[in-house]
């Protein structure tokens, strides 16, 4: 009170504004009093994980790898629910207006890093809107190029890109999905000019590479190796820093001369935001329980994942790392929806 006593007109409003202070603070503490037991008691029903992908695809397959071990630590039945639509943004809008207080769901890169700098308007704030709970998993993908191609390199491949802009084409599930944006980043890394033909889904993409209809296509390892096992596309390289366990002879990018290259069809879980930070916590000790038990991890390892688990604030951390990564690539490359 001493601050006030030079301005003795200003006294009986200083302490009008502590008292108020004071009461506000009290409100506010009374008002967590329901949260805070909400959060004790949590959960008290089923809880509802939303995919924004179809079913079978690869966010679909790891929620459910993870659900029925969530549902152990949790106590209560897990249930996945897929609403996919828009490059995942159908289903991250229900997760961010969720107010039931057991509706959580998955976040991936479209969604919640590149469509946001895409898209002119989105029905949510991916940074205000949303909790980041824990990163599951960064999956490297693999570029593979079609049998009809010569190149048995990257160096052959960049160096054909080179000598002739625009004479390559690549396929990807749609603008701004990981597909896409990794071979954005090679094509800036290595000033060299590619043609990007986006499909609707990865699928058609990669019919049309395996057809000779495209040079190459990055794809995820669950969707390539089927392809590459059957000896109907030529794996190049794998954009992570650590060669796969699933295909040991197949260097990475940083290996294959484009240092420092790096990028992931990362996945991680995400929470509405005001979610109490106990049911954070809680959530997030569930997720790093499926993640350290040895028949998720062989499962991930088998399609080309690689686990990471960790803390909601490392999520946080590399959400904004992504951001400042891609939003400057967007930007110099002048990626745009079509």
């Amino acid at each position: 009170m001493t601050a006030f006593n030079h301005v003795p007109k200003r006294n009986l409003a200083s302490r009008r504004t502590v008292l108020s202070l004071a009461a506000l603070l009290c409100a506010s503490a009374i008002g967590a009093l329901p949260m805070a037991a909400q959060a004790q008691d949590w959960p008290s029903k089923p809880i509802k994980l939303v995919v924004p992908y179809a079913a079978g695809g690869f966010a679909d397959t790891r929620a459910r790898l993870i659900s029925e071990i969530m549902a152990k630590e949790l106590g209560q039945s897990v249930v996945v629910e897929n609403k996919g639509g828009a490059g995942g943004v159908l289903g991250t809008d229900a997760i961010a207006k969720a107010k039931d207080g057991h509706t959580f769901g998955f976040g991936s890169p479209a969604p919640l890093v590149t469509n946001p700098i895409l898209m002119a308007k989105m029905p949510y704030d991916a940074q205000r809107d949303l909790e980041p709970v824990v990163l599951i998993e960064e999956a490297p993908l693999i570029l593979s190029v079609a049998l009809n191609q010569p190149f048995h390199s990257v160096a052959e491949l960049i160096e054909a890109g080179q000598k002739q802009p625009d004479s390559l084409s690549y396929g990807s599930s749609g603008i701004g999905g990981a597909h896409h944006m990794s071979a954005a980043l090679l094509a800036n890394q290595t000033n060299t000019q590619f043609v990007h033909v986006p499909y609707k889904g990865g699928a058609p993409a990669a019919a049309d590479l395996m057809g000779g209809h495209l040079a190459f296509m990055f794809e995820m390892g669950y969707a390539a190796m089927p392809a590459i096992k059957g000896g109907k596309v030529r794996p190049l390289a794998v954009s992570g820093l650590e060669r796969l366990k699933i295909l040991p002879d197949v260097p990475t990018l940083d290996e294959a001369g484009i240092k420092g290259f790096e990028s992931y069809n990362w996945l991680g879980l995400v929470a509405p935001a005001n979610t109490p930070q106990p049911v954070i916590e809680r959530l997030n000790a569930a997720v790093n329980k499926a993640l350290a038990d040895p028949s998720v991890r062989q499962a991930f390892e088998d399609t080309g994942g690689v686990i990471v688990g960790g803390s909601p604030d490392q999520y946080r951390q590399f959400l904004d790392a992504e951001r400042l990564k891609w939003g400057t690539l967007i930007k110099d490359a002048n990626i745009a929806l079509e």
